[in-house]
């Protein structure tokens, strides 16, 4: 059986200083219907990444306008959270081998899941590859509406995992993606929106920080908080590219040598690779005392992002593949100007010259995080219409939004 993931409860009125107090009373209007819904969404991890930091944040507000919604993880061994992250890589279209024996631990480890998936329910999200197969297995028992939440970018998978994982996606009633450009190829589901990911401004990660705690936690981990910081927040994962922003850093501090260097990221259960590509990160940076590898397991929480984002004077995102990248919207969101990877969702965030700038290169990123070090004016400028930008598009009220009007749609239908 899988126990419900506990959340914090919230109230949508304490957004309302934030989103205004009328998009508030709209999310209320537009709920009413579906107050009594029994909705479900399954995924994962109950920790590290986004779609973990999003559902901890939407749960209760659903559960604030009036759904019966509940968060359930599945289970899962090393070995399945092996194929799953194999599978992750190959459906953004890395080259990996796919054998039969990989492909019986996922049809199993979905198996065992449908199996261990209790209740009825009017809808039921089922979040990324890891646990898409448990519809195809419950021969869809327990819900009216199955829908499948893709949050990474399919457009060019390896075939051997796209074939293999469509006849499961047959299964489905509905699928939401982040762009519409993320669809793969023969999609079998005819029901498809497109909603972004988004942030929430209250939660701790985001949560307003004065600038000397900031700093003052910053210092605590080495940190010198009174001389530039370029920051890296995300997995340490080939996709993010860590390896490509620390040879960026590099080429930086050959113009300013009082330049720093952190990368943060957390370890999560369902990514057994993270483990062995932070140890690589590790040995590329070496003993520069400049240079900071950091990580959950050294007390980076929530909290000491927020201020890793807050002390930073540029935020990178160096990106090769990208779901969306919501680091992308906290650093915005912190009125701090991003170096981007020009893929996946971070175009649509960062506006190239205007929110920050998009590029392809260690050698261009190297150059716009030393023309943003360069002209700090105009990089707090390039952060104030980032963080408004943010408010407008990107806030945990629009998601809800966007979520609250499928269901109306595809309840009615």
């Amino acid at each position: 059986m899988h126990e419900p993931v506990s959340v914090t409860p919230r109230s949508l009125d304490a957004l309302g200083p934030v989103v205004g107090e009328e998009e508030v009373e709209a999310l209320r209007e537009l709920a009413a219907p579906l107050r009594g819904m029994r909705v479900l969404h399954v995924n994962a991890t109950a920790f590290g990444g986004g779609v973990a930091e999003i559902l901890s944040t939407h749960i209760p507000l659903l559960r604030d306008l009036g759904l019966e919604a509940e968060w359930r993880v599945i289970h899962g061994d090393e070995a399945f959270f092996r194929v799953t992250k194999a599978m992750h890589n190959g459906l953004q279209g890395m080259e990996l081998p796919f054998p039969p024996e990989m492909q019986e631990i996922w049809r199993e480890g979905n198996r065992r899941n449908a199996a261990q998936l209790e209740g009825d329910y009017d809808v039921i999200f089922i979040h990324d590859p890891q646990p898409a197969g448990i519809p195809a297995f419950r021969e869809r028992r327990g819900a009216r509406l199955w829908i499948w939440r893709c949050h990474i970018d399919t457009r060019t998978p390896h075939p051997p995992f796209w074939s293999f994982l469509l006849p499961y996606l047959s299964a489905y009633d509905a699928a939401i993606f982040t762009m519409a450009e993320y669809v793969g190829p023969d999609f079998p589901v005819r029901r498809v929106a497109f909603i972004p990911p988004t942030i929430d401004p209250l939660s701790p990660k985001n949560a307003p920080m004065r600038e000397d705690e900031a700093r003052a936690i910053v210092a605590r981990f080495g940190v010198d908080p009174h001389r530039p910081l370029l920051l890296q927040v995300s997995r340490f994962d080939p996709w993010k590219d860590p390896i490509g922003v620390i040879d960026a850093y590099r080429l930086v501090k050959r113009e300013r040598p009082e330049v720093q260097l952190a990368l943060v990221g957390s370890m999560a259960h369902d990514d057994p690779e993270g483990w062995w590509y932070y140890d690589r990160t590790l040995r590329h940076a070496g003993e520069d005392p400049d240079l900071h590898v950091l990580h959950n397991f050294h007390g980076v929480g929530a909290w000491e992002v927020n201020a890793f984002q807050r002390a930073a004077a540029v935020v990178i995102q160096k990106s090769l593949r990208e779901g969306f990248g919501l680091t992308v919207t906290e650093a915005l969101w912190k009125g701090k100007p991003v170096v981007g990877g020009r893929t996946g969702g971070i175009p649509l965030q960062v506006h190239d010259g205007e929110t920050g700038f998009l590029v392809d290169s260690v050698a261009a990123c190297a150059e716009k995080a030393l023309y943003l070090l360069s002209h700090p004016e105009e990089a707090q400028a390039m952060g104030a219409r980032g963080r408004e930008h943010v408010r407008r598009h990107f806030l945990c009220t629009r998601g809800l939004r966007d979520e609250l009007a499928l269901l109306r749609e595809w309840m009615a239908g």
